[in-house]
């Protein structure tokens, strides 16, 4: 299957079957959506709706996070991952979208990755999910499918290189889609250490499925020898 097909089954299939993909992470306006992705780094984001959903009763703007201190915040995140960096972070990027950002979250990636604690990884998150823009974030779940179903060659080594992939063979309109659909995908199927192959409906383009397949064959002729 030539690499335009596989792109075109791909987004063929994940529109017809999952034309509706949105993040899982729970907010009410972009400033929340920035705090739960900036605490999502490494963490699930089951964890982090449980957090916020106390953390944004108490700290329910920018403004909130640029008056605190760490004794105040970190006892709501101290669950997560990497509390104390996350804590610093979250109180940076609260006085720095106040002194200079007008208490707006910005809307390029330029910008956003000048607060602290956010990534490029973030920046596209953000940017797709709020304003629709046709950014794509590369997580542990977009790098391992994307090179399993053979969007991206095997020799893409860093997120950067499957980001730049990806984002050149999908259509502008699909990619803030295309992320959530690989996500999800690699979140309930196509997991790390055991994929769902039994569950999957893609393996009929998939690189990983062909290549155990073909594994499996080569051991069971070598058995019957």
């Amino acid at each position: 299957m030539l690499k335009k097909e596989r792109y075109k089954t791909f987004i063929d299939h994940f529109e017809t079957n999952m034309p509706i993909a949105e993040t899982e992470l729970e907010y009410d306006n972009p400033f929340q959506l920035l705090v739960a992705v900036v605490l999502s780094a490494q963490c699930t984001d089951k964890r982090v709706n449980i957090v916020t959903k106390k953390l944004f009763e108490h700290f329910p703007s920018p403004e909130h996070l640029a008056t605190s201190n760490f004794d105040e915040l970190f006892p709501f995140i101290r669950s997560i991952s990497y509390p104390n960096n996350k804590t610093k972070h979250l109180l940076g990027l609260g006085k720095m979208l106040v002194e200079d950002f007008g208490s707006e979250v910005p809307s390029t990636v330029e910008d956003l990755i000048k607060l602290p604690g956010v990534g490029r990884k973030t920046a596209n998150v953000i940017t797709s999910v709020v304003w629709n823009q046709p950014n794509m974030a590369v997580d542990t779940h977009v790098f391992r499918v994307s090179k399993r179903l053979g969007l991206v060659p095997q020799n893409a080594k860093t997120p950067l290189e499957v980001e730049k992939q990806l984002v050149k063979n999908i259509p502008d309109r699909y990619i803030h889609k295309a992320h959530h659909w690989l996500i999800l995908h690699g979140r309930y199927i196509c997991l790390a250490r055991k994929p769902k192959c039994e569950l999957c409906n893609i393996t009929h383009f998939c690189r990983y499925y062909e290549k155990a397949n073909k594994v499996k064959a080569v051991i069971e002729k070598s058995n019957k020898a």
